[in-house]
């Protein structure tokens, strides 16, 4: 298998991939936001294969300062439908709420780190959302203090899990193109 750049316009250097690598490569660039869902529920073994690669991401220190808590009944879905995005929400037949647990960051100076693995979490989730078939859209919490008193507020969490993102999941009711992120002038090579 091949990989050149992503769009026709702007081809590089042909790299051959096995298989496997074309498709985890392909899995990547396919990824798109998902905003519309079909009236399905997600099977629990694919949440928690959703799980699995979330917590399979790399962290400071391996401390893995994460809390996931899953919505998957309408009416504490419902929770999170206040204010901006709130009908995008409604229509989720599935959400995860990433946090950060303040109980497993580190301290001192690398405490703010728990953004960092907390992100990449969410990152290895939805990848693992469009490898498994199922659509994703990331909304952002954290570092808004109205959004995340309102999420702590809704999910009563405890005071040591701070919402990082809500990650609403389905089985795609649309299926947009992924857009063309490739810009050569955004890299420096030294």
């Amino acid at each position: 298998m091949a990989v050149g750049a992503c769009s026709a316009s702007a081809q590089t250097e042909v790299v051959n991939l096995t298989a496997e690598q074309q498709a985890a490569y392909d899995n990547i660039m396919t990824r798109t936001s998902i905003r519309s869902w079909e009236a399905r529920a997600v099977e629990p073994g694919k949440v928690e294969m959703l799980l699995r690669a979330a917590m399979a991401a790399p962290t400071a220190m391996n401390k893995q300062p994460w809390h996931f808590v899953v919505l998957d009944k309408r009416e504490s879905i419902d929770l999170l439908a206040t204010g901006r995005g709130g009908g995008m929400v409604r229509k989720a037949p599935l959400a995860i709420v990433v946090c950060g647990d303040m109980e497993k960051a580190i301290e001192g100076q690398g405490r703010d780190y728990w953004v960092q693995d907390a992100s990449a979490a969410t990152e290895n989730l939805l990848l693992a959302v469009n490898a498994l078939g199922l659509g994703a859209v990331w909304t952002g919490v954290y570092p808004i203090t109205e959004r995340v008193n309102a999420v702590k507020s809704a999910l009563q969490l405890s005071e040591n899990l701070i919402p990082l993102c809500t990650i609403l999941i389905g089985y795609p009711h649309e299926s947009p193109a992924p857009k063309d992120k490739w810009k050569p002038e955004n890299v420096t090579h030294k």
